[in-house]
Parts: structure tokens; C-alpha cells; sequence
């Protein structure tokens, strides 16, 4: 499992998402979702308190937005979708500044928002309507457009605990997508909170994607620690659904591999020719990271090989067992026989049975049938040996 403090972590993007669930449960029952003093007051809601009530973010699906300035005395402050978009509609802004917006896209005005005050390039909302999850990250006029995949906030190391995050990149906005609660995007957001303030949109990305590595890296340790209980167990004879277990975690890795592994690829075909205001330093610094992504894709690959070895070796011991079954039964099958030939030949109802009148005739059959069956044992044990 990935480290307990971050299951245990309280993050603003779950709280959001499952501040959705509260609030169309307090309509539901008559309540007016964005105040608490009418949680007790039965009322209707009309249609623009319907269409205003929140859904995993504001009014325009904004989960989170914060605006990066080094030279403010504030360098990360957050930002709401009306001072945002106030903000893009400046002719010059400040030298150096830049916005991060982060999206909720099951939100119904998120990308009418995006279109009216983002200025985006058609590439990236095509690239949305297109919903296609393979990794990619490509130019589109002076911008970066980026598909990743990253897991879950809520994983349980299932394959469909995967979803997939939308990001475009400019020198001035930087624009995150996704459907679903991220765990990389919830790490950034953490550690911007904290204090980390990017320089550059690119140094945003490059933070993103090192973070998306630490949750890879967790999930690493986490499938590591599962194999290895796994492998004692089998090592102590003790192999209870451990074919299942494996299957599902090769499974798991095998679909994020497929899903991750064009992304350093794709990241260095980008920065052969990078944008115009992305400067050297940001572009050595994305390629850092992309090699520390790379790692922990072969890292994955090692665990998918580990996980091979060991349904092997478990498929040799259920051979073994079966085998071990299989001779068991054959033995009392040949022990069998005898008793059953003879039982048959006396059962029969004709005359001239031998030993019919004799005194000692059962205790002769007994002798006959002991002797027949020590000398199938005898013959099966010796050909097992």
C-alpha cells in the first residue's frame, strides 16, 4: 500500500468532490446547498440556486487557482474563477506572473468558461472531446498540450483506479483537466499550499510531473511490500488466493506501464524543439524529471517479471499438488481391485463356487485378496520410488 499518511491525508480536491454529495443531499431534502442556516428550513430551490449549487468545484468547475509572482510579497495566492478570468483579460499583466487553474470537467460550465476566458488553443479541446487516455505531450501553436495518466486520490491498486489528466501549458496560464480526484494534481496543490511557489508555468510541470513520479514510487513500494508478504507466504507452504492476488497487481502494473511509458518519450521529442519562452534552465530541469519517471517505469517492469516468477512457481506447486492427488488415487484404485475381482466372482449366483462348503473357505478368500493387494502396493510404491 502506498505510505499511511496518505491514505489518512484530508486533501481540499476529495473534500470537494465529496462536497457535492452532501449538497445534493441537502437539496434533496428542501435545502439551500451553499448556506448552512437554511439546512433546517424547508424551501424550494429555483433554477439558478440549481444551476449555481457547486459540483466539485465553483460556479465555473474551478477546484483550485492560484496565481504564481515572485516578486509579490505573496509569490502563490489563490484565486477564484472571476478573478481569474479579470486577470487574463488584462492587456499587460505583471512580468514574470502566471495563473495554474485546476478544473473539474464533470462540471457542466467548465470548458464553456475555458473557451470564453482562457484563450486556449482548438488542439487541447479537441483533444477533450476526443477522450482518448494514450499519454501524449505535443505543441499546438506556443502552447504544450499534455494527456497523463494518473491514479486515483482514492486508489486501491485496482486497474480501474486510472483516470487521465488534460494540461495545457503557456508562458502565462497553466490549465489542469481531469474528471476524477488525482493523487499527483493533490500532491502539487499540497506542497503549493506549503509554501512551493514555481517560477515559470514550466517549473509548474516539471513539479507536476516529479510528483507524479512520488505517487508511482509509492505505488512501487506498495505492490513491493504485497509481493513480498505474498512470496513468505508461499515460501511457508501457505498458498490461499495468492494466484488472484498476483493477477490483479500484474494486471494493475501492466495497465500503467502500457499507459505511463510514452510519456518520457514523448517529453524528450518535445524539448528537441521546445517553445520560445521556455528557457534552458526549465527544459533541463523536465528532462531530469523524465529520467526519474523512466525509473520507476523499469522499476515496474522488474515487479511485472517478480510477479511472473512467482505464478509460475505456484503454478508448479498446484502441478505438484494435483500430481501428489492424482497418485494417491490411482494407489487405492489398485488396492481396490483385487477385493473388487473377487468380490465379483463369488457375488456370482451359479453353482461350483469354490470353497462354498468349506469351513475355512473366508478366511482362504481373506488370504488370497491380502496377498493380491500386497503385491499391487508393492508393484505401485516401487514404480514411485
Amino acid at each position: 500500500m502506498l505510505p499511511p499518511e496518505d491514505d489518512e491525508m484530508v486533501t481540499d480536491e476529495a473534500h470537494t468532490d465529496r462536497r457535492h454529495n452532501t449538497d445534493t443531499s441537502s437539496a434533496e431534502h428542501g435545502a439551500t446547498p451553499r448556506s448552512h442556516d437554511l439546512l433546517n428550513r424547508p424551501a424550494l430551490l429555483s433554477p439558478r440556486d440549481i444551476a449555481a449549487a457547486p459540483y466539485g468545484g465553483d460556479e465555473a468547475g474551478l477546484i483550485c487557482g492560484y496565481l504564481f509572482d515572485t516578486a509579490a510579497e505573496e509569490p502563490a495566492r489563490p484565486i477564484d474563477s472571476a478573478a481569474a478570468a479579470a486577470w487574463l483579460q488584462q492587456a499587460e499583466p505583471p512580468a514574470g506572473a502566471f495563473l495554474w487553474l485546476h478544473f473539474n470537467l464533470s462540471h457542466t460550465q467548465a470548458e464553456r468558461w475555458l473557451q470564453r476566458h482562457a484563450q486556449l488553443s482548438d488542439t487541447f479541446f479537441e483533444t477533450l472531446r476526443e477522450g482518448l487516455h494514450s499519454t501524449r505531450i505535443e505543441r499546438a501553436d506556443d502552447s504544450l498540450i499534455a494527456v497523463i495518466n494518473d491514479v486515483h486520490f482514492e486508489f486501491s491498486f485496482e486497474p480501474s483506479d486510472i483516470s487521465t489528466l488534460w494540461i495545457s501549458v503557456g508562458p502565462r496560464l497553466v490549465v489542469t483537466a481531469r474528471a476524477k480526484p488525482l493523487r499527483s494534481v493533490d500532491a502539487l496543490r499540497t506542497a503549493v499550499k506549503a509554501g512551493d511557489a514555481p517560477r515559470s508555468s514550466t517549473e509548474l510541470l516539471e513539479h507536476l510531473l516529479r510528483a507524479q513520479a512520488e505517487v508511482l514510487v509509492g505505488i512501487v513500494r506498495g505492490v513491493t511490500a504485497r509481493i513480498d508478504t505474498i512470496e513468505d507466504e508461499l515460501l511457508a507452504g501457505r498458498l490461499d488466493h495468492k494466484r488472484a492476488r498476483l493477477g490483479a497487481m500484474r494486471r494493475l502494473l501492466v495497465r500503467l506501464q502500457r499507459l505511463l511509458a510514452p510519456e518520457p518519450a514523448a517529453l524528450f521529442r518535445l524539448l528537441q524543439r521546445p517553445p520560445s519562452w521556455m528557457s534552458e534552465a526549465d527544459a533541463q530541469e523536465l528532462r531530469g524529471s523524465t529520467e526519474e519517471f523512466s525509473v520507476v517505469l523499469r522499476d515496474m517492469g522488474a515487479l511485472q517479471e517478480r510477479i511472473k516468477l512467482l505464478q509460475e512457481e505456484i503454478a508448479a506447486n498446484v502441478n505438484e499438488d494435483n500430481n501428489r492427488s492424482l497418485f494417491v488415487l490411482t494407489v487405492v484404485t489398485v488396492l481396490a481391485l483385487p477385493i473388487n475381482i473377487l468380490a465379483g466372482l463369488f457375488g456370482m449366483n451359479v453353482g461350483g463356487i469354490p470353497l462354498a462348503e468349506d469351513k475355512r473357505g473366508f478366511w482362504v478368500v481373506v488370504a488370497i485378496v491380502a496377498s493380491f493387494t500386497a503385491i499391487a502396493a508393492w508393484a505401485a510404491f516401487r514404480k514411485k520410488r
